[in-house]
């Protein structure tokens, strides 16, 4: 049996509009009234994400003096997985193509996410996504959880979604950003990276994944072509 270990955010959604938003609410938040500052635009934002820019250097770059820099970057953190927000992430264009692939081929699907379980079940519900994920392949934070840090939450829930679930014959991973590829090395799997999350190309890189594809369907592709090898 083939299992793959999926990111959600990244390979199966795209949250950059949520990003967006939170951007832009918490610049609006922590400037005076009065104060003229240099809101990014959509497509420069998300290149400095994708890139590991710091949310402070965000705020500086946007116009914030230091200290609104600092209260951007902490408001930002607080307002960013909030439910109110949630509304604004989309379905990856051809990732429920991609699912539904997996699922022909006889793969054993699982989602590991650094969500918290309100904010899984609210896109799974809201985007008919929950039959590809049953309750008991979801792997996420509980709702009253205070995360860490993400590499190391990541691979705590790797491991306990490979200790729960039965023995496959061959596991792979597939995610976006550096916590994604550490937690697979941690466990010795194969990883594909996807460029369609929250990291560019020369991030990716450096964390130095078995492959680095445009998306999840490319992804699937990649790993029916190694097992057909």
């Amino acid at each position: 049996m083939l299992r793959i270990l999926t990111d959600f955010d990244g390979p199966i959604m795209d949250v950059s509009e949520r990003y967006y938003q939170v951007y832009q609410y918490c610049l609006e938040e922590a400037k005076e009234p009065q104060q003229s500052v240099n809101r990014l635009s959509k497509q420069d934002f998300w290149r400095l994400k994708r890139s590991q820019v710091p949310e402070r250097q965000i705020g500086l770059i946007s116009g914030l003096h230091d200290d609104q820099a600092r209260q951007f970057a902490l408001l930002r953190r607080e307002t960013v997985h909030s439910r109110s927000y949630l509304k604004y992430d989309l379905p990856i264009e051809g990732a429920s193509e991609a699912l539904r692939k997996i699922q022909a081929l006889d793969g054993h699907l699982v989602v590991v996410t650094m969500r918290r379980e309100y904010a899984l079940d609210f896109a799974l519900s809201q985007y008919d996504l929950e039959h590809f994920f049953p309750l008991n392949v979801r792997y996420c934070l509980p709702d009253d959880y205070l995360k860490d840090q993400d590499i190391v939450e990541k691979t705590r829930l790797v491991k306990k979604a490979l200790a729960e679930l039965p023995p496959a014959c061959e596991t792979w991973m597939v995610g976006d950003t550096e916590a994604d590829i550490a937690a697979a090395r941690a466990h010795d799997l194969p990883v594909v990276a996807v460029l369609s999350g929250i990291r560019d190309r020369d991030r990716l890189t450096t964390y130095s994944p078995d492959y680095i594809v445009a998306n999840l369907q490319e992804a699937v592709v990649t790993i029916s072509n190694r097992q057909a090898g």
